[in-house]
């Protein structure tokens, strides 16, 4: 199952596999023309893809929140709600029509993170997947506060998972708890191998280490 957060890391040296995926989908959407999950899954795919070159900015990883939006592929974009629509009017509502929507809405401006959280609701009850459970967590802290999103992360048992770990190390963070989210950035940092995810991890502890005085 592909989720957001797997999906968002689409890109650097994966471009030409992502071109592949979107070109595959293609395919598969004009033998299938009928077929909603293809079209959900084509959209999902150019969705997440189109916003390809504002996750890095000189080789280090920039999350959501602080993307340069005029680097967002529009034609992409359009192309992927295209597809969206095409689902929704089959009368999709499997696993890709649902994170293609929540793409979607990841898009607009303001997310509309109510919605974000109710459709990973729906889709984690369709899929039974705890990874699905860390993406709805992410959405519950944005509309009822950090606290309610730790609720649903510590529920979950994905202790070898680094985003789960990175993940509950930011709602930490932003509830003061230093010490804590400190131990949960090194623990997420254990699990990441060299890349622009382990410097990031770096940088938060720094941040944190800076608010201490110590590591």
């Amino acid at each position: 199952m592909m989720t957001a957060l797997t999906l968002r890391t689409l890109g650097g040296g994966r471009d030409e596999l992502a071109a592949e995926a979107i070109w595959l989908g293609r395919v598969l959407a004009e033998l299938l023309p009928d077929g909603p999950e293809v079209h959900g899954l084509l959209a999902m795919m150019l969705l997440h893809d189109s916003r390809r070159e504002a996750r890095f900015r000189d080789g280090e990883l920039v999350l959501l929140g602080d993307q340069d939006r005029s680097l967002w592929n529009t034609e992409q974009l359009a192309a992927g709600r295209a597809e969206l629509d095409r689902a929704l009017a089959l009368r999709g509502r499997g696993p890709y029509v649902l994170q293609a929507a929540i793409a979607s809405l990841h898009a607009e401006t303001p997310c509309d993170w109510a919605q974000i959280a109710a459709l990973y609701g729906r889709l984690a009850r369709l899929t039974g997947s705890p990874i699905v459970e860390l993406n709805r967590a992410i959405a519950v802290a944005e509309t009822d506060g950090p606290e309610a999103g730790l609720r649903v992360v510590d529920q979950l048992g994905l202790d070898d998972f680094r985003y789960l770990h990175s993940t509950r190390a930011e709602l930490l963070r932003r509830l003061g708890r230093t010490d804590e989210a400190r131990d949960a950035y090194r623990r997420a940092r254990q699990l990441t191998g060299d890349g622009a995810e382990r410097r990031f991890l770096e940088r938060r502890l720094t941040e944190l280490v800076g608010r201490t005085g110590s590591d």
